[in-house]
């Protein structure tokens, strides 16, 4: 009798146990892709999905080989940079989010505004480009570009100011979402 107990106990943890979300984005994950995927095994991580690869060159140019991720419908789901180019056992060094699909654990996406990642997460940096504003969140190794079309004129074309989260509008889009391992 207390096997058959322990067999329902083992049933009842293991059916309560959550199942990973495919979209969900966190600090060491993105669905089930981890920092620690080979790109050898990407086939078994998107196993209903399309992956693209674009070879840039060979191995002597140094350029990297992003392998792309489309789902059935032909939507770009992620665009995937390996830590080393053209090296099956390499991992992912770094992950563009291109579909509204994947959401942090706080609901930002790739259609959230500064104002949901200003509201969600501390703000590790901004670091002013030519053309765009780069924040970076630690908590979720991830940075965020947002177009210098989105900000005030006065802060668009100085790249020596320093622009801070509150010169940011809260309705600023986001132009690029990255995760970086």
């Amino acid at each position: 009798m207390s096997t058959f107990a322990i067999a329902i106990g083992t049933f009842v943890s293991c059916t309560a146990e959550k199942k990973q979300d495919p979209f969900q984005i966190s600090k060491q994950n993105i669905g089930l892709l981890t920092d620690s995927t080979q790109v050898k095994d990407l086939k078994d991580v998107f196993p209903n999905d399309s992956l693209v690869t674009f070879i840039k060159g060979d191995e002597f140019n140094g350029g990297n080989n992003d392998i792309d991720i489309y789902n059935l419908q032909g939507e770009q789901l992620l665009s995937l940079t390996p830590s080393e180019t053209l090296d099956s056992t390499s991992t992912i060094k770094s992950v563009r989010i291109m579909n509204a699909s994947y959401k942090t654990d706080k609901n930002v996406t790739t259609i959230s505004t500064f104002k949901d990642i200003n509201n969600n997460y501390k703000i590790s940096s901004i670091n002013n480009l030519i053309n765009s504003v780069v924040i970076s969140v630690n908590e979720i190794n991830a940075s965020f570009t947002i177009d210098k079309k989105e900000l005030p004129a006065n802060l668009r074309y100085d790249m020596g100011l320093t622009i801070e989260a509150i010169q940011i509008p809260d309705n600023a889009k986001i132009k690029y979402f990255m995760i970086h391992w």
